[in-house]
């Protein structure tokens, strides 16, 4: 990752805050009522970024998922530390969808929100035997057309399967694909630098079109998040770290530095490689930590998939929907499913969530302008919680194979997990 030569005060961080005040300042100034031009130049800024957004989803979620089951989907290659690995991934993303779930019950932080239904969102629901049919295409180039995520998430797990399963002879082919994944990533980069204009349109509109009380609501989806995250952390993350009978305090020591480089950047790349060689100092072998926490970051996104739970709930109570339970569950494991490998993509789960709400009749587009505006203060959370769990995951997994050591002191560059940390830099 190459390091940015701006000062912090012109970092995208700070851009991005700089558009959100500026959002709700002008935004008051232009109501919509008496300045429509205005508040259709704001409406224009977010849907233009939302489209490009939307631009990245086949691609994005094809290629990674391809690649990562291509790669590591041969369960007898990836051996019996992964197969723990990836028990305890699915169980902890479980449980972060099943909180993120039950808050958005509980709070129902869209109720202050207000967006008008999409003409999907009213149409008949389908049954659990046309939901399940659904799941399999019969024209993969008109699912991917439709954006139909789901359908693109089973042929894409189907075609890594058959890679993984022929070896050698799929390695030019996965190495098209990589590409293709380093291509979309470079252009989500390009894509989400004008983050800040986005922003701008998101805020300036809501306030221009609600008024400064929407702040308010607003304050009550933070307020979700971070109650959730922070529950997430307590019932979960840490009875885990009990269970592997694991130093709790010394862990949270350990790995402060970056977790706070985590919530900073709003980027998972960026708190690697110091994770990495944390975890070794806390006793975590190199061999476990480099297998795990770099998996960990395209499986086990326990920040990233409540909080989209969270927001797809809030975005039908915004609109008024009332989704049954079970469309609830199929959804939310859709979410599970599409939320693999974009780890390294800034602000990807509105990604999944555009795809996700538009697959099953809510209304993705102005749902996602709608949290946008907010959605910078939410990702510092989120990532730091993906950062935090894929630590503990190397913990447990490193219990788990009893290979978990006393924690050693690192002073020089030489030092266990420095080597490790430098070769796994993005």
């Amino acid at each position: 990752m190459r390091r940015s030569s701006r000062p912090a005060w012109l970092s995208s961080t700070a851009l991005i805050f700089y558009a959100l005040v500026l959002g709700v300042a002008c935004g008051f100034a232009f109501p919509a009522e008496t300045h429509p031009a205005a508040y259709e130049t704001f409406r224009f800024l977010s849907r233009a970024f939302i489209s490009l957004i939307k631009l990245l989803i086949v691609p994005l979620i094809f290629s990674t998922i391809v690649v990562g089951i291509g790669k590591t989907g041969d369960i007898k290659a990836v051996g019996r530390m992964g197969v723990k690995a990836i028990v305890y991934f699915e169980i902890a993303t479980t449980a972060a969808l099943a909180l993120g779930l039950t808050i958005a019950h509980v709070v129902r932080p869209g109720e202050g929100l207000r967006l008008p239904p999409s003409g999907e969102a009213l149409s008949k629901p389908k049954t659990l035997v046309e939901t399940l049919l659904h799941l399999f295409p019969s024209n993969v180039v008109d699912a991917m057309a439709k954006q139909d995520v789901l359908q693109v998430v089973v042929f894409a797990t189907l075609v890594g399967v058959a890679a993984a399963h022929i070896g050698a002879k799929s390695e030019p082919f996965l190495k098209v694909m990589n590409s293709v994944v380093a291509v979309m990533f470079q252009l989500t980069d390009y894509v989400m630098a004008l983050t800040p204009l986005g922003v701008f349109g998101a805020m300036a509109g809501s306030v221009a079109h609600h008024g400064l009380a929407v702040l308010g609501s607003y304050a009550k989806l933070v307020a979700s998040l971070y109650g959730a995250l922070l529950l997430f952390a307590l019932l979960v993350l840490v009875p885990a770290l009990t269970i592997a009978r694991a130093n709790v305090r010394l862990f949270f020591r350990k790995i402060r530095e970056p977790f706070l480089l985590a919530f900073s950047t709003a980027s998972s790349e960026a708190a690697l490689p110091r994770a990495l060689e944390k975890m070794v100092e806390f006793g975590v072998p190199e061999s476990v930590a480099g297998f795990v926490i770099p998996a960990g970051y395209s499986f086990n996104l326990d920040g990233s998939t409540l909080y989209i739970s969270l927001a797809s709930l809030t975005i039908a109570q915004a609109a008024g929907i009332r989704l049954p339970l079970s469309t609830e569950l199929v959804m939310m494991l859709t979410f599970l499913m599409t939320s693999k490998g974009v780890a390294g993509v800034p602000r990807a789960s509105l990604v999944i969530i555009a795809a996700g709400c538009a697959s099953f009749g809510l209304p993705g587009e102005a749902g996602v302008a709608m949290i946008l505006a907010v959605d910078e203060l939410m990702d510092m959370a989120r990532t730091s919680i993906n950062v935090m769990g894929n630590c503990v995951a190397s913990v447990v997994v490193a219990r788990w194979e009893g290979v978990l050591g006393a924690p050693v002191a690192v002073s020089d560059e030489n030092a266990p997990g420095r080597e490790l940390a430098r070769k796994a830099a993005p």
